[in-house]
């Protein structure tokens, strides 16, 4: 769970750094069964974080305070 600005914005760097592998290996691999196996993993990623930066995104401050406080 994204807590702060920091942890959101972080969060956002490793969402684009898994997205620029992804399409780093859609450029080099040649076999499409392989290009699946090896991006299955980084966009399962990507869906996860996406879904937390959501999460955070879509309370407000006082509120992520409130849930914060009950973890």
């Amino acid at each position: 769970m994204i807590t702060n600005r920091q942890e959101l914005h972080v969060t956002f760097e490793r969402i684009t750094r898994f997205q620029k592998q992804i399409a780093f290996l859609r450029q080099t691999e040649t076999n499409p069964a392989n290009y699946r196996a090896s991006a299955a993993g980084f966009l399962a990623e990507i869906d996860r974080m996406q879904l937390e930066v959501r999460d955070f995104l879509s309370l407000h401050p006082t509120e992520l305070a409130a849930v914060v406080e009950r973890v």
